[in-house]
């Protein structure tokens, strides 16, 4: 019988995952940890993620809860976990949470970052797995300014796959933070919203460099943000430079200490 409920910090290089969610023919993040719990429980196991990240994309801070035994605890869940995880996975964290706990359905934030690469170095082997090398000129003003735009409660239909999202869903979403910053070889872009949808993140990367590099101009961002369909946006970054960094969720929902922020 599964008597506790954990939420579990994962860490994962999306490189040679077909994504997270479990398919029948292919290597997924899900699967793999459903293979592992599923084991440690001795009973088919299901665990459920925060979000469903695509091939490719890395997380840091993904977040997943899963129901075992009451035998388990933090500490040895995590242990036994991660020994017989695969290299490319690794769990940071295991919080015991309140039985009413979704890692989908309860979190109130999500936090993702996307790496671009803009020396001669960023087409190494060492980086090239990790971010977008783009090979002209950003304008940086640009960037802060297509940044500033979309913080704030806005429809991202123009930055969305058509048909992930149900036709009679608004499709918006909550953008509380979104900025770029220097990284070294490169730039780094940050944003946190109470949803995303389906490659918003990608789209939005996406177009805010063709701005950055004078394909289109900065009207066309704030046009996006009012159109009822993504014919207009540029085409998304590449999967390999985005990252799922944290999901956040109620302090009340944690039986374990509440985890310190970032």
């Amino acid at each position: 019988m599964a008597d506790r409920t954990f939420q579990l910090v994962i860490q994962y290089d999306g490189a040679e995952f077909s994504g997270w969610q479990r398919q029948r023919d292919a290597r997924t993040v899900q699967g793999e940890l459903e293979r592992v719990f599923s084991r440690l429980s001795a009973a088919p196991t299901n665990v459920i993620g925060a979000g469903r990240t695509d091939a490719g994309v890395h997380a840091s801070g993904q977040s997943a809860h899963v129901l075992l035994p009451e035998k388990w605890h933090c500490s040895s869940l995590l242990h036994a976990a991660n020994s017989l995880l695969p290299n490319d996975i690794f769990i940071s964290d295991i919080y015991e949470m309140k039985p009413d706990f979704h890692a989908r359905f309860k979190a109130l934030t999500r936090a993702y970052k996307y790496q671009i690469g803009t020396d001669k170095l960023a087409m190494s082997p060492f980086r090239r797995k990790y971010e977008w090398a783009v090979k002209y000129p950003l304008d940086r003003a640009k960037l802060d300014e297509c940044a500033a735009l979309i913080i704030g409660d806005h429809c991202f239909r123009g930055f969305a796959v058509k048909g992930t999202a149900p036709e009679d869903d608004h499709h918006r979403s909550i953008v509380y933070s979104a900025g770029w910053e220097p990284r070294e070889g490169g730039l780094l872009f940050r944003i946190e919203a109470n949803r995303f949808l389906h490659h918003m993140v990608r789209f939005l990367v996406g177009t805010m460099v063709e701005v950055a590099s004078g394909k289109r101009d900065v009207e066309s961002m704030k046009s996006l943000l009012e159109a009822e369909d993504n014919r207009e946006v540029a085409p998304p970054a590449p999967s390999k430079g985005l990252f799922l960094t944290k999901v956040s969720y109620p302090k009340e929902l944690y039986i374990s200490d509440f985890p310190n922020p970032e």
